[in-house]
């Protein structure tokens, strides 16, 4: 009995052994499985991790934009209610432009504002006041005949005899020219919306010297002369600044006498608004009350 108690007590243990042993497979096998999953499930933590990151990028920049949206959209809605187009080759301006302009027209001398017949001579009035009635002295500018001040298209023309500016047939600006010069300067650095064009203009008396081989090259060199004044001495930005040659093209008058010729020879200062900056701008500073 005690024989046959052995070998099935043996053949018990090994039975027992080989099932622990395919348990221990099993969960080994799990384990690895679980590990596996793990780590696949890490990979897209990671993944959704920076996926959170770049959206939350893009949604403060999203907001960014929005607000700057916001803020163009204010500024559009300003500058629409300041807009000004033209109609058939007529201006047209809007409510709040029109009033702007009325706030500015209501300094002018009664008398002259009587002479404005249509929407176009109001324009002109309003810019003359503005950009050089209040900082040009009559006295000194107007009335003189070397110069000669109009306004054409809401455009300031300022016209200048080159002998307050230049001796004959130089491009070197006179240092008596610089009380002008400083006088326009004020004018156009106190409103940014305006370019400037200076433009030269020559009589038809032929010249050459050492420095100037024709009247087309007097004419380019006088206006740079100014502009680079202007720029450098007075510091205007070059970028809003033009240099314009015309020559003998564009005469006042006939070159037919001395006394024509003279006025013929000119540099003209041509402020270029932008209406909608300007009445803008106007109102922003303080020009105008609202």
């Amino acid at each position: 009995m005690k024989n046959l108690l052995l070998p099935l007590s043996i053949i018990i243990l090994m039975t027992s052994s080989c099932v622990s042993k395919k348990k221990y497979v099993e969960l080994e096998t799990r384990h690895t499985d679980v590990t596996g999953n793990f780590q696949k499930l890490e990979l897209k933590f990671d993944k959704i991790e920076k996926r959170v990151e770049i959206y939350n990028k893009k949604i403060n920049s999203l907001k960014g934009d929005n607000v700057t949206l916001e803020s163009d959209n204010v500024t559009l809605k300003r500058e629409n209610a300041l807009k000004l187009d033209m109609v058939e080759g007529k201006a047209v301006v809007s409510k709040e432009t029109r009033s702007l302009m009325n706030k500015i027209l209501s300094k002018i001398d009664p008398k002259k504002l009587a002479t404005a017949k249509t929407l176009k001579d109001s324009l002109d009035l309003a810019v003359s006041y503005s950009l050089v009635t209040k900082t040009l002295d009559k006295s000194e500018f107007n009335n003189s005949e070397d110069i000669d001040i109009n306004i054409e298209e809401t455009v300031v023309m300022i016209s200048i005899s080159d002998k307050l500016l230049f001796n004959s047939g130089s491009y070197q600006v006179k240092k008596s020219a610089l009380k002008l010069l400083a006088k326009l300067a004020v004018i156009i650095q106190s409103e940014p919306s305006i370019d400037v064009m200076i433009e030269g203009h020559a009589d038809s008396k032929t010249i050459k010297n050492e420095s100037v081989n024709d009247n087309w090259d007097l004419s380019v060199k006088r206006s740079t002369s100014i502009v680079r004044l202007l720029q450098n001495k007075f510091d205007i930005e070059g970028s809003r600044l033009i240099a314009s040659g015309r020559g003998d093209t564009m005469p006042l008058l006939p070159n037919t006498s001395n006394e024509n010729r003279a006025k013929n020879r000119r540099t003209k200062i041509i402020l270029l608004p932008n209406l909608n900056k300007f009445f803008a701008l106007l109102t922003e500073e303080g020009v105008i009350e609202k």
